[in-house]
């Protein structure tokens, strides 16, 4: 356990680039939103103001997990950590940057409610799909999406350490094919109504947080077979 949290500390040698880079860059897209808010009078054309801006955030720390692997994992064996040992370190971080995201996302989400959308009506930083009841369940689904990201952005380092930048691009390429495959499948059956029904007979629980759970622990088994062999 001791080896698993010096594995863990490595993350925060340098917080400003694991956590400081991400808010910056979600920062950068609030200001810009908030700008156009409020100069173009968006929620007078735009009932929902939703914009999608802070999925910058979410895709910024998917990067920085990515990179986890594939900087940091030859300096960890360098100094005699174990690549699993490396791994469990990282998804420890990761369980916990989830968490902490998430309580930072809904604690936005209520400085925005309390101040009528940041005084332009602006919901930036939960998803209308995503808002919750109540805080408690905000923090779910706000984290659980950005605990899927952070487990998908460690399968994605652990590929490109393993096999390659030939295999992160056959893997893109799969990634369309499939979707876009299952796109033509449903649209072929006129199923897409079938589609929506279903997910909205999901409650919000499921939709945000346990399915991102399910598919974050079906990653992370994944990537934690794969690092096995992976070269620094």
């Amino acid at each position: 356990m001791n080896r698993v949290l010096s594995a863990a500390r490595l993350h925060v040698v340098h917080p400003l680039v694991v956590f400081g880079v991400p808010w910056m860059v979600g920062s950068i897209s609030f200001v810009i939103n908030w700008a156009i808010w409020a100069l173009a009078d968006v929620p007078e054309h735009d009932p929902n103001n939703f914009t999608g801006g802070v999925t910058a955030l979410y895709i910024t720390v998917c990067v920085v997990f990515v990179q986890a692997l594939t900087q940091m994992l030859p300096f960890a064996m360098g100094v005699s950590l174990s690549r699993r040992t490396y791994w469990l370190g990282t998804a420890l971080v990761g369980v916990l940057s989830a968490l902490g995201y998430g309580v930072a996302l809904a604690v936005l989400n209520e400085i925005g409610k309390a101040t009528g959308g940041w005084g332009v009506n602006l919901n930036f930083w939960v998803p209308t799909p995503l808002l919750a009841d109540n805080f408690a369940l905000q923090v779910l689904y706000s984290g659980g999406p950005m605990l899927a990201l952070i487990f998908v952005g460690i399968a994605i380092g652990v590929v490109q350490k393993r096999w390659g930048t030939d295999a992160l691009w056959a893997l893109l390429l799969a990634t369309v094919v499939v979707l876009g495959g299952l796109a033509v499948l449903i649209t072929g059956l006129d199923a897409w109504g079938a589609v929506w029904a279903w997910l909205t007979a999901r409650s919000g629980l499921t939709l945000a947080f346990a399915i991102p759970a399910a598919i974050a622990a079906v990653v992370a088994a994944a990537s934690y077979g794969g690092i096995r062999r992976v070269v620094p």
